[in-house]
């Protein structure tokens, strides 16, 4: 297994001032287990996270291994991204806001079709084979899915996406029994992020615990990690995210692009999702933040395939849950049967 650091310039797919980087981390299998038409994985995190949430043995009652490593030891090429504005990738804190999904789903396409042709010239690094006819799988966790969802309905380059923990219908964050949900703001996306426009304002202001409180840490903690989880480890995922005081976990992110801010408005990426076509894997925790699960089939009208799986014993940070494996093992079933519906 070899992992590889890469920072790839995409300043000619965005249209924003100076050089544009996008930094990823590549998790090779063994030569011998790469096998005819690779999957090759292109992973976002969520809001707060940088690409460490793949790349890192995260801490938890879990396996030992980051999913990255996992998937490479069954023969995937695993690509974790930090997105435009995210952790090591281009961030100017004058441009943020104007990191909107155009930009961002443009500078992560551009960094992915540099590295598939690294990988089907065979020049990414020396010694690995050439990769031909690869099922190229799109990948994302909360925000990362909804990233995800906008790049593959602008671009159609997967052939199939994972969908984890988020809904193009809608996305919140639930709250212990007894309490109001954590309702983000909804911003519609013909408005600036600075216009003020809030079409929840007054549901907002109704709710009791206003983010950082501790009421409103307590419901975090409920809705992000699992009951089994230390408790030094979920305040070190959590608290003041994505700031966390100034220290931030490997696996974090101080920043996100603009585009975020769009993410929690109800079908606000709907066009998007409608139009994929590819095969589509909705997969969350048992406690998440789809706030229909059963109904996200319908998110996705063009897609002849809709595959829908809830992990036991998992909130929604899914890499940190003990039950990870059994939540990757689903993902690699179902990324084996694209690679039959691909070939046909």
């Amino acid at each position: 297994m070899h992992t590889i650091e890469l920072k790839i310039d995409v300043t000619s797919a965005v249209e924003l001032p100076g050089r544009t980087e996008i930094a990823v981390t590549v998790t090779l299998p063994d030569a011998a287990h790469l096998g005819m038409n690779p999957i090759v994985c292109f992973a976002k995190p969520g809001g707060g996270y940088a690409r460490g949430y793949y790349t890192l043995d995260l801490p938890g009652p879990g396996t030992g291994m980051s999913q990255a490593a996992w998937h490479a030891s069954r023969g995937w090429i695993f690509v974790a991204l930090d997105p435009l504005g995210v952790g090591d990738s281009t961030f100017e804190g004058s441009q943020m806001l104007n990191y909107n999904s155009t930009q961002v789903t443009a500078a992560a396409n551009e960094a992915e079709r540099q590295v598939m042709t690294l990988l089907q010239e065979g020049t990414l690094i020396s010694g690995f084979p050439v990769v031909s006819d690869p099922v190229v799988i799109g990948m994302g966790q909360s925000a990362g899915g909804c990233y995800t969802i906008a790049q593959q309905g602008r671009f159609h380059a997967y052939d199939g996406i994972a969908i984890l923990g988020y809904s193009p219908f809608q996305t919140v964050v639930p709250a212990r029994p007894g309490r109001p949900p954590l309702h983000g703001s909804w911003i519609p996306r013909d408005y600036s992020l600075t216009a003020g426009v809030v079409t929840n304002a007054a549901m907002l202001a109704g709710l009791p615990a206003k983010m950082g409180t501790p009421e409103a840490y307590e419901d975090m903690a409920w809705a992000f990690h699992w009951d089994d989880m230390d408790a030094d480890v979920v305040r070190a995922d959590i608290e003041d995210s994505p700031a966390r005081h100034g220290n931030l976990p490997q696996w974090a992110s101080a920043t996100s692009p603009g585009m975020i801010g769009y993410a929690l408005g109800p079908g606000n990426f709907a066009a998007e999702a409608a139009s994929i076509t590819a095969p589509v894997l909705v997969a969350m925790g048992e406690r998440d933040v789809v706030a229909d699960p059963r109904g996200e089939i319908r998110s996705y009208l063009s897609s002849s395939s809709v595959d829908f799986y809830v992990c036991p014993r998992m909130a929604h940070m899914h890499n940190f849950a003990s039950t990870r494996q059994l939540f990757w093992a689903r993902i690699d079933i179902w990324a084996q049967w694209v690679r039959i519906f691909k070939l046909g």
